[in-house]
């Protein structure tokens, strides 16, 4: 029978679920890296035994733990950097842990600051890896979105990480911050063009290579913003999220800070389909598994209030691509509910009966095995949930 597992990030370390294919019953196990932050776990689709996890702490700060059976024991993977071996509770010294900007000559064009708040300009200093995405071809190639705003990758399981510095060329100077710092937090590989990546920064846009990351591309032509001086300015949107379908990779979908988009030609031009949706602020969007017109998101009440309107928790579904949507609430919370839900705490499974997940800041995580028709919560009183990814397993 299949089966299914749940990785889930948390402020205080992470949670590893696990199901048949019924998705009834669960096993939580937990918590690794007790008491840090785990922004990001996520498998490898070649492997599903290999799994990398962004652990950080804004003390001792970021490692990449990597885990070859599932979870069940990990590492930090790398070449020590000191003659002597870590001390009890020491962050690990390796190589593993080091995310260095690229400020070399053979780039092209090195940059060394970006955009702050107040217009100035302040240097990039790495801060921790918001997202991996695992190659959908090797299980020792990732990819991983940080803070400040740039793509890394490894190609030797995340013993060494280099910068594709070919994205901070693109108007990087305009690149800012937006409310929770200027993250790279949304990486799509096209699983039919291994060229083709898509990426997403808060506050500076989204972006496209064909080319493995050498030149990129702006994708924002179409998107619109109240709060952006220059309606006409390529840089400076707040993309919270993005998704496609495996099956139909050209179209995309995405939550912005305010409406959720479309487009139809790889990020060439969108279209707003928010529709009748209730508010069109949130942060994470999904695309169901077999069905490339179902769509979902979590709206939030505004970027003031982070919680459900009325305090009824609503995931709002959309068979039709967009514009005509439907609240479903069938197990969810629908009075005094004033839990957020974050851009990487929704996934989706593979199941013929496609599963749909989400994790809150309050600490629940939700599971409906049929499409969003239905709702339980697998897991209570887990710290605030940053991430949800979601493993099939045969």
């Amino acid at each position: 029978m299949s089966a299914v597992r749940v990785l889930v990030g948390t402020k205080k370390g992470a949670f590893i679920l696990n199901s048949d294919g019924k998705r009834q019953k669960w096993d939580v196990s937990g918590p690794l890296f007790g008491g840090w932050q785990v922004y990001h776990l996520k498998g490898s689709p070649v492997d599903p035994n290999r799994i990398y996890a962004s652990q950080t702490s804004d003390w001792f700060g970021q490692i990449i733990q990597r885990s070859s059976d599932g979870g069940k024991t990990w590492s930090s993977r790398g070449r020590p950097r000191a003659n002597r071996p870590p001390r009890p509770k020491e962050c690990p010294r390796e190589e593993s842990n080091k995310f260095v900007y690229d400020t070399s000559a053979a780039t092209g064009q090195p940059l060394t600051t970006h955009q702050f708040y107040d217009g100035s300009q302040k240097p990039w200093v790495f801060k921790r890896v918001w997202h991996l995405e695992p190659s959908h071809t090797d299980p020792d190639t990732v990819y991983a979105g940080v803070e400040d705003a740039a793509l890394f990758k490894t190609t030797d399981g995340g013993q060494s990480w280099h910068e594709l510095a070919g994205l901070r060329a693109i108007q990087g100077e305009k690149w800012g911050p937006g409310a929770g710092g200027m993250g790279l937090h949304t990486i799509l590989l096209d699983p039919t063009n291994p060229q083709r990546i898509y990426i997403a920064i808060s506050a500076a846009g989204a972006f496209r290579t064909d080319d493995g990351g050498q030149t990129w591309k702006v994708i924002t032509k179409g998107l619109k913003s109240q709060y952006m001086p220059d309606p006409t300015a390529e840089i400076g949107f707040c993309v919270h999220n993005m998704s496609l379908n495996p099956a139909r990779p050209n179209v995309l979908f995405m939550q912005l800070h305010w409406d959720v988009m479309r487009s139809d030609n790889a990020g060439d031009l969108w279209r707003e389909v928010s529709g009748n949706l209730s508010t069109d602020f949130g942060f994470p969007i999904q695309v169901h598994a077999h069905e490339p017109d179902t769509v979902y998101v979590v709206p939030i009440k505004s970027d003031s209030e982070h919680y459900p309107p009325e305090g009824k928790l609503r995931v709002y579904r959309s068979r039709s691509g967009g514009n005509e949507w439907e609240a479903l609430t069938k197990g969810l919370p629908q009075s005094d509910c004033y839990h957020n839900i974050l851009r990487d705490a929704m996934a989706v499974d593979k199941l013929d009966s496609c599963g749909i997940y989400f994790g809150t800041s309050g600490g629940q995580v939700y599971c409906s095995p049929d499409s969003g028709d239905n709702w339980q919560p697998i897991v209570r009183d887990l710290p605030p949930v940053l991430s949800v990814e979601v493993q099939t397993l045969a």
